[in-house]
């Protein structure tokens, strides 16, 4: 099927404006088979990753069913993350934009409630919501569902990962039993299916996630490396390729500023995001990411959830991500808008098992690249701990060990230190 362009699809003049204001005259693949499915009133899943135009296919026709004269909730779109809950409404309100008597308001934890609190008794006929404050609205009373008329599970396979099954579980059994329910999800695992077997009815499933196709715009290859000349060798790739926006992806917070510290600490434009960091600092770094006030974002999967940046040029998987879909949503944040892109992935030893079940699962050849010539960078890390005594090192931040003053050549006879040398004091 040929895309087709959205004023050939059934929808209204004040959508069409918003879609044409926005630059979009064409659909993509996902938009064309989904929205004429889900505006006739059909149960959808669809098939999609991130970067495929799914918001619009599930936004327009969603918003095509609400009654303007209502105040009432009447469409509930459910995400994993907040980073992609503020995406999604952002993204609604622009469809929104000449109609002036609906509005998108996005519920998440990490945010005062009251600001929720507020704009849901003003109104909001589309909630976008986090399943965990979701729930907290209905139980207090504040979300009402019984005018729902349609939910969206977006990322499904995300949210259930992520644990998320009896929250979700709890507000479908909440909404009207004949709503619609429409599912988006990059993957099909076992969990996703018995969810859409429970709660929709005679779904149409629409496939457009072949990975051959989906990832043909970006370039994937990976290093056989040993884990300590990791950092380095990523130095050596950010200054060879020089992106203009990159992500490097690390499987746990502690390696995320660990990693980000190095970057920094060597000269390169680098900022830090996962969980563990507070939202509103967190929505600081994105904005400063999208404006391009540094190049280099290190994440963690969660935290990345929702990244919807234009011009981001490579992928760098500094772990590898025990699932294939991990990595699929990762290298998806590449290659996007008909744009091509690099995914690069830094394998140790024990990691080689994990790329090639990627390769397999997802039915994808990626090319192994030597790294050759690695510069014998000194990075001048500030310390992650305070050691402990009897410890070694415990210089002061900025310090190597090679720098660091009072340090006892190799040919010296060892000695017991004194707890100032210990802790890199002076007398």
């Amino acid at each position: 099927m040929s895309n087709l362009r959205f004023t050939e699809l059934n929808l209204s003049n004040d959508l069409l404006k918003a879609v044409s204001n926005m630059g979009f005259e064409t659909t993509t693949p996902i938009q064309s088979l989904t929205i004429p499915k889900i505006i006739s009133g059909k149960d959808v899943i669809g098939r999609a990753s991130t970067g495929t135009g799914k918001t619009a296919a599930f936004g327009l026709p969603a918003i095509e069913g609400i009654d303007e004269k209502s105040k009432a909730v009447q469409v509930l779109i459910l995400c994993p993350t907040r980073e992609l809950a503020i995406q999604v409404s952002s993204e609604m309100n622009k469809f929104l934009k000449y109609k002036k008597n609906v509005s998108s308001l996005p519920v998440y934890g990490g945010q005062p409630i009251q600001r929720q609190l507020f704009g849901l008794q003003r109104g909001a006929q589309v909630v976008v919501g986090t399943p965990g404050r979701t729930l907290d609205h209905i139980e207090r009373g504040t979300l009402r569902l019984g005018n729902v008329k349609m939910v969206v599970l977006d990322e499904a396979d995300e949210m259930l990962n992520m644990g998320f099954r009896e929250d979700i579980q709890r507000i479908l059994k909440g909404t009207p039993s004949n709503r619609q329910t429409v599912l988006f999800s990059a993957t099909m695992p076992r969990e996703v299916l018995a969810l859409t077997k429970k709660f929709q009815r005679n779904p149409e499933m629409i496939n457009v996630a072949n990975e051959e196709v989906r990832t043909k715009m970006i370039e994937q290859s990976y290093f056989d490396i040993e884990a300590s000349s990791k950092t380095r060798l990523l130095a050596q790739l950010l200054t060879e390729h020089n992106p203009r926006l990159s992500i490097v992806f690390c499987n746990t917070q502690r390696k995320v500023d660990a990693v980000c510290d190095d970057l920094r600490a060597n000269g390169f434009f680098s900022a830090a995001i996962h969980g563990g960091i507070r939202q509103s600092k967190r929505d600081s770094i994105m904005n400063k990411f999208r404006n391009e006030k540094f190049n280099v974002l290190v994440a963690t999967d969660v935290a990345a959830r929702g990244i919807d940046v234009s011009n981001i040029e490579i992928i760098f998987n500094y772990g590898i991500p025990k699932e294939t879909e991990s990595y699929i949503h990762r290298i998806g944040r590449t290659g996007r808008a008909g744009k091509t892109g690099k995914a690069i992935s830094l394998v140790s030893r024990e990691e080689r098992r994990m790329i090639h079940d990627i390769m397999y699962y997802s039915n994808t050849d990626i090319k192994l690249t030597k790294a050759e010539g690695l510069p014998d960078l000194e990075f001048v890390c500030k310390p992650k701990r305070r050691p402990s005594f009897g410890g070694f090192g415990g210089g002061r931040p900025g310090e190597s060990q090679r720098a660091r003053p009072g340090r006892p050549s190799a040919s010296a006879a060892p000695r017991r230190r004194s707890r100032n040398e210990r802790w890199g004091r002076s007398n």
